[in-house]
């Protein structure tokens, strides 16, 4: 396997020893696949991350944890790639922990690996649950910083929290919605990937409380635990759609919009409107195509700036001033340019 770096170094990048590093960079038995990925990873990763060639600012390594479907990942390992060249002469070394379903207990084993291999800050992405809050405490009180992205730990140790206001967001999501109906019933079809997380809960509790305030004709049918999967969100909302005849709207908060629509379609049934959150590379083509709405979108570039500042002036412990993120109502017709 081609490398031009330590041993050491891709070690580090990969979390994994050096001794497994050199058994797959000399091709030897008995080496898992997943291994093999990893170091591969590490090693692209490292290529990424020498812009300009070597400088001599600090290097500050920091891992990304995200329980997340592949759509939104894939946009926020862009977005931290592409605001790494922004802190030059510091360098940042990301090393990105993705999975769409992750059991709590492995969530849990994660942290305080990272925590005991040595890091120089977390960014978090996980559901506000006693077990992930112990963890982020073993990890601030080792002198760590923990960045909250997205959706937040607010009664943990947690330094900042990156991420838009979730729960202005889903007020303007029922005001979208409550403006388009105009005083006429309807009811929604809400769809969270997951009952876990806090930022999906703020964006529920805001919704719910404008319809009640402002839209009392519009009702909501709730979809959750689809993991923001397009297989099991299409499920449930399968389920969902053929036991509620009214529902003629959807607000998705948690993803798995292909699926959600293919199901009103399977259906015969017309969705009078669709909004949708992050403009990932489905919901861009979606909306592109007229098959939803609106997309409400925060710019992710903008979060990764936030996280990387919280970790550059913070040497952990504490709390920081959270940076909150705007939140932008997208159409077909002012949808900004990708990269």
């Amino acid at each position: 396997m081609a490398h031009r770096f330590l041993v050491k170094d891709i070690a580090f990048q990969a979390g994994l020893s050096t001794a497994t590093v050199d058994r797959v960079l000399n091709d030897r038995n008995g080496v898992r696949h997943q291994t093999i990925s990893r170091v591969q990873a590490a090693i692209a990763e490292l290529e990424k991350q020498q812009i300009g060639g070597e400088v001599s600012g600090r290097k500050l390594a920091i891992d990304v944890v995200m329980e997340t479907p592949d759509r939104f990942s894939t946009a926020v390992r862009d977005a931290f790639e592409a605001e790494v060249a922004t802190f030059l002469p510091t360098v940042f070394r990301c090393r990105f922990h993705f999975a769409e379903v992750m059991k709590q207990a492995e969530l849990v084993q994660l942290i305080d690996r990272i925590r005991l291999r040595g890091t120089n800050g977390i960014v978090l992405k996980a559901p506000d649950v006693p077990e992930v809050v112990a963890a982020v405490a073993r990890a601030t009180e080792a002198g760590l910083p923990v960045v909250t992205f997205v959706t937040d730990l607010p009664n943990s140790s947690r330094s900042a929290y990156a991420g838009a206001d979730n729960r202005a967001a889903g007020e303007t999501a029922a005001y979208l919605i409550g403006a388009h109906f105009s005083g006429a019933p309807g009811r929604v079809l809400v769809t969270l990937s997951s009952g876990r997380f806090r930022g999906e809960e703020e964006r529920e509790i805001g919704f719910r409380r404008v319809l009640r305030e402002r839209y009392p004709l519009i009702g909501v049918s709730e979809i959750s635990e689809g993991h923001g999967t397009d297989a099991a969100t299409g499920t449930l909302a399968v389920q969902a759609i053929a036991a509620d005849p009214a529902i003629n709207a959807v607000y998705s908060i948690g993803g798995g919009n292909r699926a959600v629509l293919a199901a009103f379609e399977a259906a015969q049934r017309p969705v009078r409107i669709f909004v949708a959150h992050d403009l990932d590379a489905d919901n861009r083509a979606l909306l592109a195509a007229r098959k939803i709405s609106f997309v409400l979108h925060h710019d992710l570039r903008t979060d990764a700036r936030s996280a990387f500042r919280a970790v550059m002036g913070r040497s952990g412990g504490g709390s920081a001033p959270s940076a909150l993120s705007s939140v932008e109502i997208v159409t077909p017709y002012n949808m900004p340019a990708t990269g």
